[in-house]
């Protein structure tokens, strides 16, 4: 993976702005350390940050290419998983290539396909290429959003970039935060609302799209999307597609010139993926590294409840067992867990998922001290329908449960401002006037449709931006099998009474997974993400938020009422009695929240504004 930047201006000669895509490179380095470049043209600067994976040496970016009196130059993140198809579909059309990267290959086939090249690309990217002679860009991302994309218009015409912190370091760019960014932040987030970028102006080239930008002006389109049609297979060849599909995926994902490895927490999504990808080793005669992650004190503090009946160690060590993978379990401090939770807001950009983010970046740093592609299980309970609400006939936006606790914190003031209930009901009719018309035979079949509609441009979303920033950090590539548009779009339509075959959730996968991993993995219940249950963490976060409660111009003060947020921290944010997002952002992971959100307003200078 890599980070990508760029400016595009037809108003000025940008070879003397040189220095200033070279601050919106630089800071996207986490994403590639491996290389730095940037392309000068008269109108256009583009800016690459390189982990190199396929073709070491010949891969490096901005990469160029001429046909004939034209010229093209690509900047680039991601995978293509069916590169050597498009590559041999290329040649026997007459192209040739001086490299074995998957750039040269993306870069070609938009020469000659244009903008139809994305409806043949089975990989995770986001990518710009600019077209020299007609002085016009060309954007897009993968149909799933596992590549992240930003953009803001400025003045003659338009920056983008991998990540927001990018962006900000133009001289046209301001971190400022609208009533609008600010109710979206505290209703809904840490999840966006789909085009958003937190801050004010700046947008993201949603999934599934594509952007040109030309003198004459932006235009924006989805390329892909899910589509209804009838399922015409039984039981069994359902089971026995689904089966091929992920294996396919799997071992299309295996492709690296790097040291690979997977996530095991030996649930069924990760399990799955692991016994696939061990196969595939062990018929080359390599050994699978697999990688799980817990905290110190875990045995002793741990406490079940109804997300999270049990810790993993028992199904990791069936899994190990069975495929004989070399396992690595990491061990995380307390002490390790908070201080990250500072550079987690660095690379999130903004306030997040607290522990469950700095956890995350903790375990792939661990990793990448001997890996770095990594395969993992996102998506999974989101395609198949994995998550309680799927079966409780939610409204709006099921992994939001606390809105109306939310709004409470706030005082006066900012409760009658943002209004935070109205306002996420307004986002929730918005996302479903502007979404497709399901009809599945009856109403609960298609409102069901709907949820896993709004699921996958929300919930999803939030997960894959986690996995992305996190992984990034440490300089980690992740790749998600389940997220493949061909599993997507084939379980689209499998009928719900299929997709619960069994009475279980994601029981059609079970099925699919029986007589590959262990019977007791197949029939585990789902555990969510672990999280530490440690005194120490909420002691650590509780010592954190005090100290910020001292400061008198803290943001916390502004928006919440001072009453409130002291018997959240005398309670270690039991006095907020539901998650605040998900599952598992409860407690002292409220606590960490409101540290997240002073930090980010101090440090990143946000420019709050009463519009």
């Amino acid at each position: 993976m890599c980070g990508i930047t760029g400016w595009v201006d037809y108003q000025k000669d940008l070879r003397s702005s040189i220095a200033v895509i070279e601050g919106m490179t630089n800071v996207l380095a986490h994403r590639g350390p491996d290389d730095a470049n940037i392309a000068v043209f008269n109108h256009a600067l583009l800016g690459h940050r390189r982990l190199a994976v396929i073709d070491l040496a010949g891969g490096v970016q901005p990469m160029s290419k001429s046909v004939g009196q034209k010229r093209f130059t690509i900047v680039y993140n991601g995978e293509l998983y069916n590169t050597e198809e498009i590559r041999q579909s290329l040649i026997a059309n007459g192209y040739t290539f001086a490299t074995t990267s998957d750039t040269e290959v993306l870069l070609t086939a938009y020469i000659e396909w244009g903008e139809a090249c994305v409806q043949r690309l089975n990989g995770i990217f986001a990518f710009g290429v600019w077209d020299e002679t007609e002085e016009t860009l060309f954007l897009s991302r993968d149909r799933m959003g596992v590549k992240p994309l930003f953009y803001t218009e400025v003045a003659g015409g338009l920056l983008f970039s991998s990540e927001l912190k990018s962006l900000l370091q133009h001289p046209d760019v301001s971190p400022v935060l609208n009533m609008t960014g600010l109710a979206a932040l505290l209703s809904i987030g840490p999840s966006r609302i789909p085009g958003t970028g937190v801050y004010q102006n700046i947008k993201e080239v949603q999934p599934a799209h594509c952007l040109t930008v030309s003198r004459k002006g932006i235009k924006c389109w989805r390329y892909w999307d899910v589509k209804e049609k009838e399922h015409d297979h039984n039981e069994q060849e359902t089971i026995q597609h689904v089966r091929v599909l992920l294996q396919n995926a799997v071992e299309r994902q295996l492709v690296s010139d790097v040291p690979l490895c997977t996530f095991l927490s030996g649930g069924l999504d990760s399990s799955l993926l692991t016994a696939f990808a061990a196969n595939h080793y062990a018929a080359q005669g390599k050994v699978l590294h697999t990688y799980s992650v817990d905290f110190e004190g875990s045995q002793q503090f741990f406490e079940s409840n109804a997300f999270q009946k049990t810790q993993d160690g028992y199904w990791i060590s069936l899994m190990q067992k069975a495929f004989q993978t070399e396992h690595h379990e990491i061990i995380l401090s307390q002490q390790a867990l908070i201080e990250a939770l500072y550079e987690a807001v660095q690379l999130k950009d903004y306030p997040s998922m607290v522990d469950i983010d700095s956890s995350l970046l903790l375990l792939c740093r661990e990793i990448k001290k001997d890996f770095t592609v990594a395969l993992s299980g996102e998506c999974a309970d989101e395609v198949f329908g994995g998550y309680p609400w799927f079966f409780e006939g939610a409204d709006q936006f099921p992994w939001i449960r606390s809105i109306h606790e939310r709004q409470a914190l706030l005082n006066d003031k900012w409760q009658r401002k943002l209004k935070l209930p109205e306002f996420m009901e307004a986002v929730y009719n918005d996302t479903i006037s502007s979404i497709p018309k399901f009809s599945k035979g009856n109403e609960t079949e298609s409102k069901r449709q709907e949820l896993f509609y709004v699921n996958n441009i929300f919930f999803m979303q939030t997960l894959l931006e986690r996995k992305d920033r996190m992984s990034m950090g440490a300089s980690l590539e992740v790749r998600v099998p389940f997220s493949d548009h061909r599993l997507v779009e084939y379980v689209w339509n499998i009928p719900w009474s299929l997709k619960t075959l069994g009475g279980q959730e994601k029981g059609i996968l079970r099925k699919a997974a029986e007589g590959i991993v262990p019977d007791e993995i197949v029939n585990r219940k789902k555990n969510p993400y672990p999280k530490t249950y440690h005194p120490a963490y909420t002691n650590g976060v509780k010592l954190l938020l005090e100290d910020v409660l001292q400061q008198k111009s803290s943001i916390l003060y502004e928006l919440f009422q001072k009453a409130q947020l002291e018997e959240l921290l005398a309670t270690g944010g039991a006095s907020f009695n539901k998650p605040w997002f998900g599952q598992l952002m409860a407690g002292p992971q409220l606590l960490a929240y409101f540290v997240q959100l002073h930090y980010w307003f101090e440090n990143y200078h946000v420019q709050l504004v009463e519009d």
